[in-house]
């Protein structure tokens, strides 16, 4: 688990936007008393270094949908 603190550093961001992406659930995080605290997961991925699951479904979701939706003009593409 890591603090604002830790994680601005790492981030290479201000504390104070830590914050801000944690209110905006950018950033996963745990309020523990009057502190945040981020666990390692989640701050690997908000580094952007690895997919976490819940994005991964939603990418699956997304991808699912199109070749649904547009399986025919991939196959022209690939025709051509």
């Amino acid at each position: 688990m890591y603090s604002t603190v830790e994680a601005a550093e790492i981030l290479r961001l201000s504390r104070i936007e830590v914050f801000r992406k944690i209110k905006s659930r950018k950033i996963k995080a745990e309020k523990v008393g009057r502190n945040y605290v981020i666990a390692h997961d989640d701050l690997i991925e908000a580094l952007g270094k690895v997919v976490g699951s819940s994005k991964r479904e939603k990418i699956e979701k997304a991808v699912k949908k199109a070749v649904k939706e547009y399986r025919n003009t991939f196959k022209k593409f690939a025709e051509e």
